[in-house]
């Protein structure tokens, strides 16, 4: 067997690159890089160029760091990456994934179009990262038979001529693919080009971790250092709402300061595929509206559709809009002459930037409000032009420190919650039994909540059983699980970041875990951090033990 093809060199950081590919990538939420489609590298690089070479702020409107992955694709309208910090920003949901830009010789896979890709549980096709897609088609142009993907950081034996990949610890095996596409977009930029092989310069030394990667600003905000972090295990199942796709803008969600120092860091294909966007592992700016545990959050303008006459009628037909604003914000007499509203991006002494998109007889485009329990300040119709757009279910969630108020739902397809409890044990929790919970979900037409009302959604790999310790806090989880399971949070109609599926039915953002007897896909056990984590995501949701309560 080949431990690596031959003809590779280790890239010499500081090269000169004339004629490369640039290649943005994002990182999932086992430390793994995922590239972005040739397509949306091509826009991220334009870009990018844009913003380095002129000094100006990218995006229409008020002035800002930020690349709406929106443009590119339309499927991508939640996405956002904030050029200074490298971050992808998913604006539903607050999701945050770093992404990062590495340089290949343009006769290099990237620059050919060439994606080697695995497949995945559910049948479709996942890309290596582009580096692994490099040294693959090294091997293949070389003739080699086998490759060890070692050098690269994976523990896989690829045979080229079947097309298998298999787990060198578990022999499990894969069937794996080449197939063309857009080519990576070329650049005159100078840097160390990446060849295939494990690389010694300075941004992989730092972005070798494979540390937990998808947070939310609760987690991630103001990172001095990797151990500011708090940590959200890698163990656990992936389950963003939509690694890829668009999503319904079920809340508000980015704000955020106009500085963030330059963190070489994690981050999607198709994707956010991270990102989410977005939105990916750990990052934060210096400045920012503070947020409700102390610390800031990036100001980055929501981008939100104009509201449709249709969503103008369901918000009417729900709870009143504009009842629902004066609800829960405070109506300042004088606004703040120097703040900025972070929906719009516009002064608050200035009227808001939806006066034109959105019309209101009882909310004047500069009345300004704060919240009551954060204090945070906005324009009244940029709220109410978010909640519009929004899941219309009578509550609000703060866009700068994610607080929610009222009672948060979600717009999860109707289904079946069973419970039921065995005595064998979980691997790391052999002083209890186990709960077992099954989700039932078929298939059926999106509601007005969804990406695409009237369109058919799928439900594939149902139903789906999910494990937790027959313990204290075991049963907590459960009770906070049917919780959210009720009030529709569980699951979400999205494009699936595994397959690329869209309009099918998939995990929102509270981790599961799906196997039991053991970890080493990162669904099981032992994981000796996972009920913390998930008590954590769960209160991200507005879950939390007072929900409990009588």
């Amino acid at each position: 067997m080949a431990a690596a093809p031959s003809g590779l060199s280790t890239p010499v950081p500081g090269s000169g690159s004339p004629g490369a590919v640039a290649v943005w990538e994002w990182q999932d939420e086992f430390g793994k890089w995922r590239p972005y489609q040739g397509s949306v590298c091509s826009y991220i690089e334009q870009s990018f160029q844009a913003s380095q070479q002129k000094g100006k702020r990218l995006g229409p409107g008020p002035a800002n760091n930020s690349i709406p992955l929106g443009h590119a694709d339309a499927m991508l309208a939640p996405y956002v990456i904030d050029i200074p910090s490298l971050m992808q920003f998913r604006q539903d949901t607050g999701t945050m994934r770093a992404v990062r830009r590495h340089l290949f010789p343009q006769d290099s896979a990237a620059g050919q179009g060439v994606i080697w890709e695995w497949q995945n549980d559910e049948g479709g096709w996942s890309p290596y990262e582009m580096n692994v897609c490099v040294f693959l088609e090294q091997a293949y142009a070389s003739g080699h038979q086998h490759v060890d993907l070692g050098p690269v950081g994976y523990n896989y034996d690829v045979n080229l001529v079947s097309q298998v990949q298999t787990n060198k610890t578990t022999l499990y095996r894969r069937s794996i693919q080449r197939r063309l596409d857009t080519p990576y977009p070329v650049t005159a930029a100078t840097g160390p080009l990446h060849t295939g092989m494990a690389c010694s310069c300075q941004q992989c030394l730092l972005n070798s971790g494979t540390g937990p990667i998808t947070t939310r600003y609760r987690h991630s905000i103001n990172l001095p250092s990797s151990s500011a972090v708090p940590q959200v295990s890698s163990r656990t199942t992936a389950v963003s709402s939509s690694g890829l796709g668009f999503v319904p803008y079920n809340k508000p969600a980015l704000s955020g300061s106009r500085s963030a120092p330059r963190l070489n860091t994690h981050g999607a294909w198709a994707l956010p595929q991270p990102a989410s966007t977005g939105g990916p592992s750990t990052g934060g700016p210096s400045t920012g509206q503070p947020a409700s545990n102390g610390v800031s959050v990036p100001n980055l303008p929501v981008v939100m559709p104009k509201s449709s006459k249709v969503n103008q009628a369901l918000a009417a037909a729900s709870t009143e809009p504009e009842l629902v604003v004066r609800k829960y914000l405070e109506e300042l007499k004088d606004a703040p002459a120097d703040e900025d509203c972070i929906i719009c991006m516009e002064k608050l002494a200035s009227p808001s930037g939806y006066s034109d998109a959105y019309e209101c007889k009882i909310i004047r485009p500069e009345t300004v409000g704060r919240l009551a329990k954060c204090q945070h300040t906005f324009h009244l119709l940029c709220v109410l032009a978010m909640y519009t757009n929004g899941n219309k279910d009578g509550s609000l969630q703060c866009p700068s420190c994610k607080a929610i108020y009222g009672e948060k739902t979600g717009t999860q397809p109707k289904g079946k919650m069973e419970v039921s409890t065995f005595p064998r044990s979980l691997p790391g929790h052999e002083d209890c039994g186990t709960i077992q919970i099954v989700y039932h979900i078929s298939r059926g037409i999106q509601g007005p909540e969804h990406p695409n009302p009237g369109m058919p959604y799928t439900a594939r790999g149902f139903p789906r059983y999910c494990y937790l310790p027959d313990n204290e806090k075991g049963k907590k989880v459960l009770e906070l699980l049917k919780v959210a399971w009720k009030r529709r949070l569980i699951f979400t109609v999205g494009t699936s970041s595994t397959t690329g599926e869209s309009n099918t039915v998939v995990w929102n953002e509270i981790h599961h875990k799906t196997e039991m007897d053991s970890n080493l896909s990162g669904h099981g056990y032992p994981d000796p951090n996972y009920l913390d984590n998930v008590l954590a995501e769960l209160a991200a949701q507005g879950v939390t033990e007072d929900c409990l309560r009588p």
